[in-house]
C-alpha cells in the first residue's frame, strides 16, 4: 500500500458518487482503529509533525450555489441551538471540546488517546481523508497505537503476523464502553465547529455530516478476511499482496490490518453510532 501522505489536506475535491464507505466522531473511528494508521509497514515510530495549516493549501473553486449538492443526512440542531451555551470559536475550541469528550471517555483514557491541538480540524480532516487512497498521518488526532505491526514470515512469505490484533485490544475496549447516543449529543452540539472547518477544508456548499455517513459506510463495507493476509515489501513499506485488498480505502486498510475479530467488534459501533445519527434527523 502506498506510503501516508504528509499533506494536511486532500489534493482534489471529493466526488458526487454513490456512498460507498467511513466515520465519525473521532472518539469512535479513531479510538478504535484511526491511530493504527501510523506506519503499520514500519517499527519505527514516525517523528513528531509540524501542526497543520488552518485550512486546505489548494482551495478548490467555490461552486455556485445553484448547484450545490443538496443535503442527503441533514441534522435536527434547533434544540442546540436553543438550550446549549453558545460555543467557542473554532480556534479556540480544543478547551471546550476536549473538557466534553473527556466527560465521554475519562480524562485519564483522553490524555493517553488525543493529541493536543486543531482537534475538531483534524477530526473533520480525518473523516475527509479515510475513504480516500491516502490518509495523512499528520492530521491524525490520536497517538499511535502502542507496539510494533507484527509480521510472520520473509519475502513471499510474509503476512500480517497472528499475535497484530492483539495491539488494538485496550482501543477496542475504549470503543465499546462508548454510549452512542451521549457520544451523538456531543457531535451535534459541537456541529456548527465541525461544519466550519469543513467549509474551511476547501468544501464551501457541502454538508460534514454527509461526509461522515460515506465515511461510515465505507468502513463498514470492508470485507471479513479470516485467512492470514499476505503482504509484500517492494521496498521500504509492505503493501498488500492481493492488489484487491491493495486498491481499497485508506480506512479500508486499516481496518484490514487490525483484524478480523477486532474488525467485526469496530464495525458494530459504527453500525450503532450510524443509526444514532440518522435518528437526529429533523422531524417531517
Amino acid at each position: 500500500m502506498p506510503p501516508l501522505d504528509d499533506s494536511p489536506f486532500p489534493r482534489h475535491p471529493p466526488t458526487q458518487s454513490a456512498p460507498k464507505a467511513l466515520g465519525w466522531l473521532v472518539a469512535a473511528v479513531l479510538v478504535a482503529s484511526g491511530s493504527a494508521a501510523y506506519y503499520f509497514y514500519s517499527s519505527t515510530p514516525p517523528a513528531p509533525a509540524p501542526a497543520p495549516p488552518t485550512r486546505a493549501d489548494a482551495k478548490p473553486a467555490e461552486e455556485p450555489a445553484s448547484i450545490a449538492p443538496a443535503i442527503r443526512y441533514p441534522l435536527d440542531t434547533a434544540d442546540r441551538e436553543k438550550s446549549a451555551k453558545p460555543l467557542p470559536v473554532l480556534d479556540e475550541s480544543d478547551a471546550g471540546f476536549g473538557e466534553a469528550l473527556a466527560g465521554l471517555l475519562g480524562k485519564k483514557t483522553l490524555a493517553d488517546l488525543l493529541k493536543p491541538g486543531q482537534i475538531v480540524r483534524h477530526i473533520v480532516a480525518t473523516v475527509d481523508n479515510l475513504p480516500r487512497e491516502v490518509a495523512s498521518s499528520r492530521v491524525m488526532p490520536l497517538t499511535p497505537t502502542p507496539g510494533a505491526f507484527i509480521v510472520e514470515g520473509k519475502k513471499d512469505g510474509a503476512r500480517i503476523g497472528g499475535g497484530n490484533p492483539a495491539r488494538y485490544a485496550q482501543r477496542i475496549r475504549t470503543l465499546q464502553s462508548i454510549d452512542a447516543r451521549q457520544l451523538v449529543d456531543l457531535y451535534l452540539r459541537f456541529y456548527p465547529l465541525f461544519q466550519q472547518a469543513y467549509v474551511e477544508l476547501g468544501y464551501p456548499g457541502r454538508y460534514f455530516n454527509d461526509r461522515l455517513i460515506e465515511a461510515l459506510d465505507d468502513l463498514l463495507a470492508v470485507p471479513d478476511i479470516t485467512a492470514p493476509i499476505a503482504l509484500l515489501q517492494p521496498k521500504v513499506l509492505y503493501q498488500y499482496a492481493d492488489s484487491g485488498l491493495e486498491a481499497r480505502s485508506a480506512g479500508q486498510k486499516i481496518m484490514l490490518r487490525i483484524g478480523v475479530g477486532n474488525a467485526g467488534l469496530v464495525k458494530a459501533k459504527l453500525r450503532e453510532i450510524r443509526r444514532e445519527i440518522l435518528s437526529r434527523a429533523p422531524k417531517q
